[in-house]
């Protein structure tokens, strides 16, 4: 699996359905269809899109997106494509492959449906013209992150979830891994986010944890307020991170990305995180929260990934719904020669 900064084809999304749980009314529906699209216009003016629609809601598609987004149309009962659709990967040949993971609805949680979704990464990999990489293991995209070197980022309450792989040990996993996506150097987190680890989340993405912009450098979710949760998760999380080390034996360059300042919503505690952003051919895509954390992380983010222009999209819309950019969009990388 190379890294998210390597060049890329495309960006796969998907549209939010109607009947799902992204919105229970038409105004909370409309909602998530409109940051949907924000983000999928925002990656236009940089790459392709094609966004994966219900057949039920393609002329609804078509009037929020522009006609440049290709739509393919195959039942959903979600749009979470990081999680649903396939892990590209690329072969000592040259030739690209899509991982397909197992798929019960982030541990088979009661609310969630999952009959349309385990089937889209095939349909993903079948489109993209990939050959497909079958795995047995139960994982999402948002559950592992990597550094095209052979690290890979991951979480004892996802990858040994009771609900998802109840018979697998860290061995059994970390195998399924290097024969799928090529990692040799797997770091295991204790736990994700507060918020995530509750009855909607997803017991513990890596992807709004821990991030790795460039090889031997990590940008990791801080919560700095004390009162929040997080707090403690965050320095736990650093603490692991920095008895880590990189594939040749060297110690991480760990550059902490402040949490934003709003501590809960209506609910609890939020999970919202800069960590969540999208890298695409010349840009990132970065999660904004009209806070005023927002500048301060825009600047790191342009530090760490020199020469891409980052471009904020407002991001609440998203994590009231359990994710973030990332979460919502899977890249397809480039085959290069």
């Amino acid at each position: 699996m190379p890294a998210e900064t390597e060049p890329q084809d495309r960006i796969w999304m998907a549209f939010p359905p109607d009947g799902g749980y992204l919105g229970d009314t038409a105004g909370e529906l409309d909602e998530a269809r409109t940051a949907w699209c924000e983000v999928a216009h925002s990656i236009l003016r940089f790459e392709p899109v094609t966004m994966v629609v219900d057949p039920h809601d393609l002329a609804a598609a078509r009037r929020y997106l522009s006609s440049e987004i290709e739509l393919v149309t195959a039942p959903l009962d979600d749009a979470w494509m990081r999680d649903i659709g396939p892990t590209f990967v690329l072969g000592e040949n040259g030739r690209l492959g899509g991982v397909t993971w197992r798929f019960n609805g982030w541990g088979a949680q009661d609310w969630a449906q999952w009959g349309s979704d385990s089937v889209i990464g095939a349909l993903v990999a079948a489109r993209a013209g990939v050959t497909r990489v079958v795995s047995n293991l139960v994982n999402e995209g948002g559950a592992i992150n990597v550094d095209g070197l052979g690290t890979v980022l991951l979480t004892e309450t996802v990858q040994l979830d009771p609900g998802r792989n109840p018979e697998l040990s860290k061995e059994d996993v970390e195998a399924e891994l290097a024969r799928t996506i090529g990692t040799t150097n797997p770091i295991w987190l204790k736990r994700g986010l507060y918020r995530d680890a509750k009855r909607f989340g997803t017991r513990g993405h890596v992807d709004i944890v821990a991030t790795i912009p460039s090889p031997g450098r990590m940008l990791v979710h801080s919560q700095q307020d004390a009162s929040h949760p997080d707090h403690e998760i965050t320095r736990d999380i650093l603490d692991t991170l920095r008895a880590s080390r990189t594939p040749d034996g060297a110690e991480w360059d760990l550059d902490e990305l402040p949490a934003p300042q709003v501590l809960r919503d209506e609910e609890d505690f939020v999970d919202y995180s800069y960590v969540n952003h999208l890298v695409v051919n010349g840009a990132v895509i970065a999660c904004t929260f009209d806070d005023p954390n927002d500048e301060q992380a825009m600047d790191i983010l342009g530090e760490a990934y020199d020469g891409r222009e980052v471009v904020g999209v407002d991001a609440r819309a998203i994590f009231e719904r359990g994710g973030g950019i990332h979460c919502i969009t899977q890249q397809q990388p480039r085959v290069v020669g």
